[in-house]
């Protein structure tokens, strides 16, 4: 039967995790009624959640118009997404809660109370206005995260103006590419954000996109938020700080149709022109309002949420700014990195030393509740030991979170342990740009967690395994799709229907293709095993580097891994491993024969790597993401592709170093 798979499964993992019945007693999930409403009508499901978790300028009549493959959710409703996320919460006598403690990486603070964040989003709102900006128009957002950030985004939602945020690691290309393609009409950004200790200069890379297109851009906002000279080159440019000392801080929030275009977020395709994800108004903030709240199991009263991504992505869109704020909660933002670095007086003088807890020191001085961070950021605490730990106390988390790719079981368990004292719930959640908020997840007062595994589809979303031809798969390896339309879905590509229809609904007839692979167990419990481009066809066998990475993460002396096919004459493919050994560990070639064997007794003989290269670093992005492009071209003797997006450029050098080494050993 295995030959049949699409994907073929070879990681087995038994272990079992109910939820704690301390937990379940106020838990606002604690059974399954949620999802018997759901599977039962789930369209009414929704509307309930829209109108409870909401306030509609005008109540709707229409649920769902679905003319595959476009859905209209609550479509003559009107609602102001801003309004959701502040005013009602001030008039509610809530606009002295902090919406908002936020932490600078070199140490400076801010806290921001509702009624606060509502001035100053009113305020930038007018300025808005002041430049003639509207309804239909678009402004782009170049920005570290700092609280201008969300202030910017919420005052576009507050009259109607589709923000499209850029990444702040991107390079001038994709910030011409995006304004280009979105048509912007104004740019916000800063002179620079803070990073690794150092300023991460944002404005000089606006100069230089305008400079070289961009030419729908009229005006630049910029922040100074590292007080670095910056050249205001000519009448275009702006700073923040002048245009809101002028600016009236009444902005009424104009009502705006359900369906009215909310943002673009663009991500990567197949072809060099990214993809503008298109995304709405009331359909959007009912799901990611809904699956804030019950997926974190928000007490909004005692809660301090912490979601440890970047705004420039589609995780902070949801789980920074809208579902939060919607749910009034009070959230940290943090602005730089896991290790920063750090002055200290030794021997009369100051000397910068590199800080490893820095995540566990904010959980502590805040008393985080919920830590929402991705498993790549797991792997690097798993790397860094847990005496990084040992002098915080991080009692007062309830909830973890992971997000962006697929947790190993043994990273999971480190995160159990570790961070959760072994009685905290672990959500892994699975869903992307386009679906817009959570779709595969545990709830943490009803789910039976398994270590690696996202569990199940949320009540009012429907999943499928399907097999190569789009048959059901009810066991085993396949492709993950949506049979359902769900509110959060994207609205189509910016500009081109025919590529919407083409790259999500062409695959399989009637459904939503992911492009993820994902297998389904006996319990019917579904494990993401990643994109389908990384799948790997060793001798005819689909192998996904998931499995591979998570058996090599298994050995002891393994703190990260990463895997790639690479083009082998006689297999097709060969799978090539890069490890990251924990600091104790010393590289030697019995030890990669060790890591090499261990793979094999997991899975089997099938996915024993040809070869295991013992490496300092793995080439990430900035937001974690593992490039497992560059590291192809590394094993394959290539020339490297673009690199710019890399949080550390110096990191492919060095594994190229290390291959090399590992091969003359």
């Amino acid at each position: 039967m295995a030959d049949k798979q699409a994907i073929e499964e070879f990681y087995i993992e038994n272990r079992t995790f109910p939820p704690l019945s301390d937990f379940t007693q106020t838990a606002l999930a604690s059974d399954s009624s949620l999802y018997e409403e759901a599977e039962l009508d789930f369209e009414a499901f929704w509307a309930r959640q829209a109108r409870e978790l909401l306030t509609w300028e005008k109540d709707f009549t229409s649920i769902l118009e679905w003319e595959l493959p476009y859905a209209k959710w609550f479509s003559d409703g009107e609602l102001n997404i801003s309004y959701n996320c502040l005013d009602r919460h001030v008039q509610n006598g809530k606009g002295d809660k902090v919406a908002f403690h936020w932490e600078g990486e070199p140490g400076d603070t801010q806290t921001i109370t509702y009624n606060e964040l509502l001035i100053e989003v009113s305020k930038f709102a007018n300025v808005l206005k002041d430049f003639g900006l509207q309804r239909g128009d678009t402004v782009a957002i170049y920005m570290p995260m700092i609280l201008e950030l969300p202030i910017a985004m919420l005052a576009c939602a507050r009259i109607g103006v589709a923000h499209s945020v850029i990444f702040g690691g991107f390079s001038p290309d994709a910030i011409i590419d995006r304004c280009e393609d979105a048509g912007a009409k104004l740019i916000v950004t800063a002179d620079a954000g803070y990073r690794r200790g150092e300023p991460s200069l944002l404005k000089i890379n606006v100069d230089a996109a305008l400079d070289s297109g961009a030419s729908s851009v009229k005006h630049v906002v910029v922040v100074n938020r590292c007080n670095i000279p910056v050249e205001m080159k000519d009448e275009r440019y702006h700073w923040w700080h002048d245009l809101m000392l002028s600016a009236s801080p009444n902005c009424p929030a104009e009502p705006m149709p359900a369906e009215q275009l909310l943002y673009l977020l663009y991500t990567s395709g197949t072809t060099a022109k990214p993809k503008g994800i298109m995304h709405t108004s009331g359909g959007y903030l009912t799901q990611v309002a809904f699956t804030h709240k019950y997926v974190f199991d928000l007490q909004p009263e005692t809660d301090i949420y912490w979601c440890a991504a970047d705004i420039g992505w589609v995780t902070g869109h949801s789980y920074i700014v809208y579902g939060p704020l919607t749910n009034c909660c009070t959230s940290v933002m943090y602005e730089g990195t896991p290790d920063t670095p750090r002055t200290e007086l030794r021997n009369g003088q100051d000397r910068l030393q590199w800080s490893k807890d820095r995540l566990w020191d904010i959980i502590e001085r805040y008393k985080v509740t919920q830590l929402y961070t991705a498993p790549t950021a797991i792997r690097t605490f798993m790397k860094w030991g847990s005496e990084e730990l040992k002098d915080h106390d991080l009692s007062s988390l309830r909830v973890l979170g992971t997000v962006g790719e697929p947790i190993n079981p043994e990273a999971w368990m480190w995160y159990h342990e570790h961070i959760g004292s072994a009685s905290t719930p672990i959500v892994d959640t699975w869903w992307q740009t386009e679906t817009g908020g959570h779709m595969i997840t545990p709830l943490p007062g009803v789910t039976i967690t398994k270590p690696g595994s996202a569990c199940s589809a949320i009540p009012g979303v429907f999943a499928e395994v399907v097999d190569d031809a789009g048959n059901k798969v009810e066991q085993g390896g396949g492709y993950l799709t949506i049979t359902k339309p769900w509110p959060s879905m994207l609205r189509g590509i910016w500009g081109d229907p025919e590529r919407y229809l083409k790259t999500y609904w062409s695959t399989y007839e009637g459904k939503y293709f992911a492009g993820d692979g994902v297998k389904i167990d006996n319990d019917g419990y579904l494990w993401l095993l990643g994109r389908v481009d990384d799948v790997m066809n060793i001798s005819g066998h689909r192998i996904s580097t998931a499995e591979v990475e998570s058996a090599l993460v298994d050995h002891p002396s393994v703190a990260e891994a990463a895997v790639v096919g690479a083009t082998d004459s006689t297999t097709g493919q060969a799978i090539i491993g890069y490890v990251i050994l924990r600091g104790s560990c010393d590289p030697s070639n019995e030890l990669r024969d060790e890591i090499r064997n261990h793979v094999a007794q997991k899975l089997g003989p099938i996915a024993r790597p040809k070869a295991v290269f013992l490496v300092p670093d793995l080439p990430k992005t900035r937001s974690g993401k593992i490039m497992r492009r560059l590291l192809r071209d590394v094993a394959e003797g290539r020339d490297l592709g673009d690199t710019t997006t890399l949080a550390d450029a110096n990191v492919v050098s060095a594994i190229q170093d290390g291959a090399q080494k590992s091969t003359e050993d």
